[in-house]
């Protein structure tokens, strides 16, 4: 029986242009080798399976070469290019820093870099995982790194550049390996399934691509478990699903339909089979997120490219982006990632899980609206809204008016105005109706300052008296002295300074940060309600605005105080130079 080869090993790249992933890093090098500027000493570092060892053995290959291509590839029929492929080459030496990181195996290394090569140009060394060589070694290790041979050369392999010394990575040329991208783990993985005559569906190489993490020996790995799962059948989605234990995207799809549709009973049910098939909330929760996230940059097309998915999938984002609003998208990953900070401190995972997600499915619908419900009249006969001329007949009650944004003159414009409140025409507006983008903050602001404009007009007239800066100062100290001892929070801020009248008896206060602003907020219905009977008139307005302050940075260093004080004094400076004094630091 012949032995089996795992198709990472079987399918390693043994030439630059077959490395996955990796175009800068492999370009440089061949560049370096073209024009002969090769380093004493280079240091490979990235996360696992991405290429360091073999870009190294390629490298180490490739400059041995006695007969380069004119791709700068190695022939592989020379003496030194067999002798590699056999693995008995004497100028090529890897060694294993993890089991041999004491002063003694650095010693007999430097003992061996004396010995010039006997077929070849030159002697290289590969030492992997080299962040596991103690203090000690890397010191012995040194000044050979610094100053080798001519005909030495050195390739470090690590996946923890933070734990090389500065000294070290002061004497190497550092190449970062980055992680290998889903579409050309996929593309390689299909490349492997042709030639092994394994048949393997897209969305399945895909799955794997993103379960390898930009790993392509990980993605090899799970290739042949797969294939071995699978046999004659091929790899199909339903047995990576299987026997990765994976969560499919389907279960997101609906997840995002049951939200949208505030339907708690499917949310809270889908959760169960969640957790039932064996998933860990924590791993449903961030997987909803990147889910949300997905459907966020799929609202335009040109950050639709940033899924990395196969394009069938990629095309049930597009659609499923479409339903949703941005205020519900934006709610969702807030509510997501809190979730996601606390629930491994959570006592009830479970709980908060199932919290989040009925949260979410109160999340805003509507474009540019965060208004918490709020109960309104109910008709008491049923009503078409659909007909335009019929309108529901409200119960009897006093004075029961429902807050409803109203025009509200302000120094920027909401983000919407609503000429008609009645209830068939806030039926008649749909989602997605935005004159301009803001931020979930400002959002929230806009809709509360409506809120408090709403409940400020209700019950007066249209009053319109004239008024000066000195009636309104009366007012304002009036309401102050009211409210000093019951909202002393509320007070300091009006107390600091008086507002100014604008065009249409618009008034504009000037505060000195945003928590003077969120202390204001709580009495300013108050505070409207107040000025209007007051001065009379029903029109007034209140908005507040903060000014930035420039502060100039002071020095902080030593050679900033220096620079502060030969700038003042420049005779300091020449009396520095002229004796090369330096600064104590």
């Amino acid at each position: 029986m012949e032995n089996f080869v795992v198709s990472a090993r079987k399918y390693r790249p043994a030439t630059f242009d077959t490395v996955v992933g990796q175009n800068a890093i492999t370009s440089t090098l061949k560049n370096a080798i073209k024009t002969n500027h090769l380093a004493q000493a280079y240091l490979f570092c990235g996360p696992r399976g991405v290429g360091k060892t073999t870009c190294a053995r390629i490298f180490a290959k490739t400059i041995n070469c006695e007969n380069l291509s004119q791709t700068i590839e190695a022939c592989g029929k020379c003496g030194p290019c067999l002798s590699f492929s056999e693995s008995n080459s004497f100028n090529v030496f890897e060694l294993d820093a993890a089991s041999n990181n004491s002063v003694d195996d650095i010693r007999t290394l430097v003992d061996q870099v004396r010995i010039p090569p006997q077929i070849g140009q030159y002697k290289i060394y590969i030492i992997d995982e080299v962040h596991m060589l103690s203090q000690a070694a890397f010191n012995a290790f040194l000044k050979t790194l610094e100053e080798p041979p001519a005909y030495a050369k050195f390739i470090l392999a690590t996946t923890e550049k933070h734990k090389i010394i500065p000294t070290i990575l002061s004497r190497c040329q550092v190449f970062d390996f980055n992680r290998i991208t889903i579409d050309d783990i996929a593309k390689h993985l299909a490349y492997v399934a042709k030639n092994e005559k394994v048949k393997a569906e897209t969305d399945a190489l895909h799955i794997i691509a993103q379960k390898a993490d930009g790993a392509l020996r990980d993605a090899l790995s799970m290739f042949d478990q797969l294939v071995s799962f699978s046999g004659d059948d091929g790899i199909t989605y339903q047995s990576v699903l299987q026997n990765l234990n994976v969560l499919d995207y389907d279960y997101y799809f609906k997840a995002v339909e049951s939200l949208l549709s505030n339907n708690t009973s499917s949310i809270l049910m889908l959760a169960n089979e969640v957790i039932e098939n064996g998933f860990d909330g924590h791993h449903f929760i961030t997987g909803l997120g990147e889910h949300l996230r997905n459907l966020l940059v799929s609202r335009d097309t040109i950050t639709l490219k940033l899924i990395e998915t196969s394009d069938n999938i990629r095309e049930k984002y597009k659609e499923q982006a479409q339903l949703c609003s941005l205020p519900f998208l934006m709610k969702a990953l807030e509510l997501g990632s809190k979730c996601d900070l606390n629930y491994k401190i959570a006592t009830n995972k479970r709980l908060l899980l199932e919290l989040t997600l009925l949260q979410m499915c109160n999340s805003p619908v509507e474009t540019g609206s965060y208004i918490a419900a709020v109960e309104m009249p109910k008709p008491s006969v049923a009503v078409d809204f659909s007909n335009k001329t019929e309108k529901p007949i409200a119960p009897q009650q006093e004075k029961i008016t429902p807050a409803v944004p109203v025009t509200v003159e302000k120094t920027e414009p909401l983000a919407h105005k609503v000429e008609d409140p009645s209830p068939e025409v806030r039926t008649s507006i749909k989602p997605n109706v935005v004159a301009k983008t803001l931020s979930i903050k400002e959002q929230l602001n806009e809709a509360n300052n409506a809120q408090l404009m709403s409940e400020s007009n209700a019950g007066y007239g249209t009053s319109e008296d004239e008024f000066d800066s000195e009636k309104l100062n009366e007012a304002w100290t009036k309401f102050y002295e009211q409210i000093v001892k019951t909202k002393p929070e509320s007070a300091s801020v009006i107390k600091v300074r008086f507002p100014e009248i604008k065009e249409n008896w618009a008034l504009d206060l000037l505060v000195d940060n945003p928590i003077a602003d969120s202390d204001l907020l709580e009495t300013k219905t108050d505070l409207m309600e107040f000025l209007r009977k007051e001065l009379n008139n029903n029109k007034i307005s209140l908005t507040t605005h903060m000014e930035v302050s420039k502060v100039e940075a002071k020095p902080f260093t030593a050679t900033e105080k220096f620079n502060k004080m030969a700038s003042d004094n420049p005779d300091l400076q020449k009396f520095k130079d002229k004796f090369d004094l330096e600064l104590d630091f």
